[in-house]
């Protein structure tokens, strides 16, 4: 939660001010790869187009599903989805449920990364 509340942050603050973890700076440094796998789900939105919090809880969790690949998928997702549930709106739940599943769906088979 303190990490989506922190990438949530910077949409508002100074672009240079740093975020205070480290978490949340390696998510921060790649935020056009993030949202790129975003973008691929998301159909007739963009990632910039997105609710602030909804895209906070989805860079966390692509960046964890993607690149860090330590907890399993469906914990992952699961996490997002309540996250969602607490911070979004009505439809945010079932979005990010959509475009997580979406994406580990595709990408379970194609990289190795995700279990």
């Amino acid at each position: 939660m303190k990490t989506v509340q922190e990438l949530y942050s910077l949409f508002f603050i100074n672009s240079k001010a740093k975020p205070k973890s480290p978490l949340v700076s390696e998510i921060a440094s790649q935020t056009k790869k993030l949202d790129a796998y975003i973008d691929e789900f998301a159909r007739i939105h963009t990632a910039v187009d997105l609710a602030k919090v909804d895209l906070a809880i989805l860079r966390l969790a692509v960046y964890e599903l993607l690149i860090e690949a330590k907890a399993p998928p469906k914990v992952v997702i699961n996490e997002a989805v309540e996250l969602a549930k607490d911070f979004g709106g009505d439809n945010s739940p079932a979005f990010v449920n959509a475009i997580l599943g979406g994406l580990y769906q595709k990408y379970k088979k194609v990289s190795a990364k995700i279990k």
